[in-house]
């Protein structure tokens, strides 16, 4: 049987798919999954064995962080699908640091008890169903909570003002909406004007990682300064059309 030839050079460190699945924590099963999706290439033959390579790891925990972040499998396929196929390790890995300055913290798994410890009191079912509203709270079917610790005590706060369960609603449908607009719209500007500018000066990937690591703290403090601002020119123009 003919053995592949390979280019001269140092042969890459190569894993089977047991090692695979070991070292990253994903099944045999989803990793053959992945490939039949497109998500992986495929394994590296060598005779009639399949080796994996520090690509696939890199494209394998992408996958993950896209999919901890709530991406469906479309758009997960989507994603990857405009990540070119030459693409070093180093490369993905950017990709997966790109995501940051748009994703909230990873929720923690919290018991009931443990939820409340948190938050400093009992919760009643309503107050669970407001804090689900806010985006802070989000029951699973193992009877614990999926929850946004950093924003807990501002969601409990709200509900010591006696925040009405239906405004909580309202509410969420507004920050969803254009929370999911000022997203897409930031993304978008990152990827066509932001990435291709790194890419040409040449930037290390430290340098990248740092840039897009700060990028995150100024998109907020922008945003909550034009909410501000949007508040107050609202309210003048409330106050002007009531004196007229």
């Amino acid at each position: 049987m003919s053995v592949e030839a390979h280019p001269a050079g140092p042969e890459p460190e190569l894993s089977t798919l047991d090692e695979l699945s070991r070292s990253t924590g994903v099944s045999v099963r989803n990793i053959r999954f992945y490939t039949t999706r497109g998500l992986l290439p495929a394994p590296i033959r060598r005779g009639r064995s399949g080796y994996y390579s520090a690509d696939h790891v890199a494209r394998l925990e992408l996958v993950r962080e896209l999919q901890a972040h709530g991406f469906t499998l479309a758009a997960v396929e989507k994603y990857v699908a405009r990540i070119p196929a030459d693409a070093t390790p180093e490369t993905i890995a950017l990709h997966r640091t790109l995501l940051a300055p748009w994703m909230a913290e990873l929720p923690e798994t919290l018991s009931r008890r443990d939820l409340e410890r948190r938050a400093g009191r009992k919760l009643g079912e309503d107050e669970l169903d407001t804090l689900n509203a806010l985006g802070i709270v989000f029951p699973t079917k193992q009877g614990k909570f999926q929850v946004a610790v950093a924003h807990l005590s501002v969601g409990v706060s709200m509900l010591d003002l006696g925040m009405p369960h239906d405004v909580a609603l309202a509410a969420q449908d507004i920050f969803t909406a254009h929370g999911r607009a000022v997203a897409e719209e930031l993304t978008e500007l990152f990827r066509t004007r932001v990435w291709p500018a790194y890419v040409e000066s040449q930037a290390s990937p430290e340098q990248v990682r740092e840039a897009v690591e700060r990028f995150k703290p100024v998109t907020v403090a922008a945003l909550v300064t034009a909410y501000e601002s949007a508040v107050n020119e609202t309210k003048r123009e409330t106050v002007a059309r009531r004196t007229r």
